[in-house]
């Protein structure tokens, strides 16, 4: 094509025009080209792309065969541009004040393409548009051909658009983001403790008991001025140090370093600061349990209370009362006493809580016989004579190993349940105190699952009503078998009926070592690990394997929560 244009006077480079093939062949055939490739009728448009070759070739200005060669080398490309020349058209559309102009119309595409357009301009889903065309309404499967649509044309539309979607007032607010009281409510539990060197024996007790909800309402109502006289200066400050833990740990989610509590507890008993190659040795968790119960039932006794004189008892306080005997001299004689715990023995014949316990309220001793006037064995009996809120208790799993010269641990394992029934060890007593109740809690129960209860006479209740006044207290000694009342409050009463909320696991072959660890319940029922200052979260079944028999953590404390009724 270039030496066509060469032969024919046109030297200058050319380019593109608007509409090349058709007005190419429109000046060939009507003999417009000038010797300078110009366009007498049209000046300002030049033909032929920079890119086209052609093969040498002689053509005369007026040569018709010139104009027949382009049609042979162009007419494919002419007919496709003729085609999308056809089925591609603009309009314009008028939707309420708004006028979108140019608007492409593919009329090979079905009318709803045309509509998921202006769906884009306007915010006007498909299936709500109105468009009127021939006919009436343009419908999303239309034949374009058949609607006399034309380039140019003004089309109406109808139709209400989607509510734009309003970002929120407020916005999306991360855990992390809040305070930290808050955080604690949203992530489920409470923070966990630093392990300040072989103390996770002491992080373990501190969170079995933080869970406790009644010891800390007593420990926040504990001041420097409420100090008891007979509570020495270390005990005070060791309260104090308990005190203010615990808040620590209920306002934070992040790890907490119980330095100050370690430093008094220290302070206060000795033998938990001992050293070994000048790092702290690892101590016996039931023991810093035993000690710190202990020294909170001396803090927060309240002498000039009548209702409550001792929270901590009150609380975790077990009274027993125990029958002793000679078997030798038929001597026999009772005797009471407050614990904060119950033993359960672990021996090849036990394989469950309650053949231990069994087993732990029966003891043999050695003491001297006045009738045969010298040392004899006596068989010790004990039975439960007044219920605390709180049951705890050890598994007996370590003794003195004298060829190791350590507390060696029994790994056996010891099934324990998820609620626990203590009515047989019991006395007879208590038992007595505890049927009304345990009745109450049945038909509590019984209604839950849509069965009939027998609704009590009216002389029942009387009946009831003055068994509880006889009663009075759980003993001789006056203390009270109920929890404390607030004026208002309903009257609640034990049942014997316990669930279990926390355990304290060991895991290793001796007190002296390994590592312990306290699985606690929370509030909201979920189950927490709480492995120093890592905390994490745990299902039912992965408590009850805690039992024993292996390598693994094992329950050396576990603490029950009783269930009451109120009357």
């Amino acid at each position: 094509m270039y030496s066509a244009i060469k032969e024919i006077g046109c030297t200058d480079e050319v380019e593109l025009c608007p509409r090349p093939l058709m007005r190419l062949a429109v000046q060939m055939n009507q003999g417009f080209l000038t010797n300078k490739g110009q366009n007498k009728q049209f000046p300002e448009a030049k033909i032929f792309p920079r890119a086209i070759l052609c093969p040498p070739l002689y053509i005369s200005n007026n040569s018709s065969s010139f104009f027949s060669f382009l049609l042979t080398l162009f007419l494919p490309s002419f007919s496709i541009l003729l085609f999308f020349s056809t089925t591609m058209i603009t309009v314009s559309v008028k939707w309420q004040k708004e006028l979108f102009k140019e608007v492409e119309i593919d009329m090979t595409q079905p009318p709803y393409v045309f509509k998921c357009q202006l769906f884009d301009l306007t915010g006007v889903p498909p299936e709500r548009q109105k468009i009127m065309v021939k006919g009436g309404l343009l419908k999303d499967d239309a034949d374009w051909s058949t609607l006399g649509v034309k380039a140019g044309q003004k089309l109406m539309m109808m139709g209400t658009a989607d509510e734009i979607v309003k970002s929120p007032e407020k916005g999306t607010v991360f855990v992390e983001d809040l305070p930290e009281e808050e955080q604690v409510i949203a992530v489920g539990h409470t923070a966990g403790l630093f392990n300040l060197g072989n103390t996770c024996y002491m992080n373990s007790t501190l969170q079995c008991l933080h869970s406790v909800p009644e010891l800390k309402s007593e420990l926040i109502k504990y001041t420097h001025s409420g100090r008891n006289n007979d509570v020495d200066q270390t005990s005070h400050m060791l309260t104090i140090a308990t005190r203010d833990l615990f808040n620590e740990l209920d306002k934070s989610v992040k790890p907490v370093a119980p330095m100050q509590f370690w430093m008094v507890l220290r302070k206060k008993y000795p033998q938990f600061g001992q050293l070994h190659n000048g790092v702290f040795m690892q101590q016996d968790a039931e023991e810093c349990w035993a000690q710190l119960l202990y020294t909170l039932s001396q803090s927060l006794r309240s002498p000039g209370s009548s209702e409550n004189p001792d929270a901590v008892k009150a609380l975790f306080g077990i009274e027993l009362i125990s029958r002793i005997h000679c078997q030798e001299s038929g001597e026999e004689s009772s005797e009471t006493e407050s614990v904060y715990s119950l033993k359960c023995h672990i021996s090849h014949e036990v394989n469950h809580l309650h053949e231990g316990l069994k087993h732990g309220l029966k003891s043999e001793l050695e003491k001297a016989s006045p009738a045969l006037g010298r040392s004899a064995t006596y068989l010790k009996e004990s039975r439960i004579n007044a219920l605390p809120r709180y049951l705890t208790v050890q598994f007996v799993r370590f003794f003195w190993k004298r060829e190791s010269n350590q507390k060696a641990k029994i790994l056996r394992k010891v099934d324990y349940p998820l609620v626990l029934d203590v009515y047989d060890f019991c006395s007879e007593e208590l038992r007595k105190k505890l049927d009304a109740p345990r009745q109450i809690l049945r038909n509590e129960e019984g209604k839950k699952f849509g069965l009939k209860v027998n609704e009590k006479s009216s002389a029942d209740k009387e009946s009831d009503a003055k068994m509880s006044d006889a009663e009075g207290s759980s003993n001789g000694g006056g203390e009270p078998s109920v929890a404390p009342m607030e004026e208002g409050e309903k009257e609640t009463q034990m049942t014997g009926i316990y669930d279990l909320v926390a355990v304290l696991t060991h895991k290793g072959r001796s007190a002296d070592s390994g590592h312990y660890v306290g699985w606690v319940k929370q509030e909201n029922g979920k189950w927490i690990e709480y492995d120093d200052d890592n905390p994490k979260p745990r299902v039912e079944d992965d408590i009850t394997k805690l039992s024993g028999g292996g390598d693994w953590h094992m329950a050396y404390i576990i603490m029950y929560k009783a269930r009451v009724v109120s009357v």
